[in-house]
């Protein structure tokens, strides 16, 4: 296993993953489904005796996955850049996001990595030897993904692609199976690196999901007395960071208690909104340094009839992201009210 600190000789240093809007299935012919998989997007770079393996803000993943050095293996002494999700697998071979969170900041025992066992699912073929293939289309770059003939192990696999099929049809395999939704990609789409999204990619989940930042805290009652009530949430505009509700319901106990800890050592003396907020929204509020990254699940976006200001409907936390950076939390491309 490495994560060296020199140049790699035929790769480019760092390339930032494509990313996709939220938005419907797509109309007409040209697009490839593929699954979504619900874990942490990773870019792997692969030469003869050095690998990477990056998040998609930037931070090495080997010392938490350390199972997945076997990426130097099986690409056959090439070099390679490879995007795809780690992906930890329940009993019944599912993505189960629960048991990747046991997998968080640390580097994982031998009982660990196998009560949490991971893959690296890829799915786009970046480079290869010395070429960049970031120019290609999409249905050449899994042509040659596909050739690589990676061994599917449970370590690394290559998931289906399904290009000029129903994408309805696949949302429906994908349903019956519980798997999160689907990615549906232009034939044609060259591989445009983030932190932009693109068009050309499009993907539909099951549930309506919002990346976040923690804000600050407003206590609780009863049984969480001492602990926070709600969380203040917030996500950058062009303006600076926006306020967009509370969120107090979907925490366990255990959860609630690790996340105050994490709180307590972010205390900061003032809001980081860039707006005032009525006095209801921040009456009694704790601010905290806007660096923790969160996701939500709700229904929909409304207009707080006080402020004007979008809010997000019936929020219910989710998770915590530590693989996202706070800076790139911005509004869905669902975020309209």
């Amino acid at each position: 296993m490495t994560e060296p600190v020199a140049r790699h000789e035929n790769l480019p240093d760092l390339v930032r993953p494509m990313l996709a809007v939220a938005g419907d299935i797509p109309a007409g012919s040209g697009w490839a489904s593929e699954f979504k998989w619900d874990g942490w997007r990773a870019v792997a770079y692969v030469e003869p005796g050095r690998l990477r393996l990056r998040s998609r803000n930037d931070l090495s993943l080997l010392d938490q996955f350390p199972e997945l050095a076997v990426l130097s293996q099986v690409v056959g002494g090439r070099s390679v850049i490879l995007d795809g999700e780690i992906v930890a697998l329940g009993p019944d071979g599912r993505p189960d996001f629960g048991r990747l969170q046991q997998r968080r900041g640390r580097r994982p025992g031998k009982l660990t990595q196998r009560s949490a066992p991971v893959a690296f699912y890829v799915f786009d073929l970046l480079h290869l030897g010395t070429r960049s293939l970031l120019d290609q289309p999409y249905l050449l770059r899994r042509k040659m993904l596909t050739d690589l003939a990676l061994p599917g192990e449970h370590q690394v696999q290559v998931p289906p692609a399904f290009p000029d099929t129903d994408p309805a049809t696949v949302l429906d395999v994908a349903r019956s199976y519980h798997i999160e939704g689907c990615v549906f990609k232009r034939l044609d789409s060259r591989y445009l690196p983030g932190p932009r999204r693109s068009g050309l990619w499009i993907k539909h989940a099951f549930r309506v999901t919002q990346e976040v930042v923690i804000c600050g805290w407003k206590p609780g009652t009863g049984r969480r007395t001492g602990l926070f009530g709600s969380l203040l949430l917030g996500v950058h505009t062009d303006q600076g960071l926006e306020f967009v509700g509370h969120v107090g319901t979907g925490f366990t106990d255990r959860a609630a208690r690790e996340l105050q800890q994490r709180l307590d050592g972010l205390a900061r003396p003032g809001t980081p909104f860039v707006e005032p907020g009525s006095p209801r929204d921040f009456r009694e509020a704790r601010w905290v340094q806007p660096v923790l990254v969160g996701e939500v699940e709700f229904r929909q976006w409304i207009m707080d009839p006080t402020t004007g200001q979008r809010r997000l409907r019936h929020p219910s936390w989710a998770r915590l992201r530590p693989d996202k950076d706070a800076a790139d939390v911005v509004l869905g491309a669902d975020s309209a009210p």
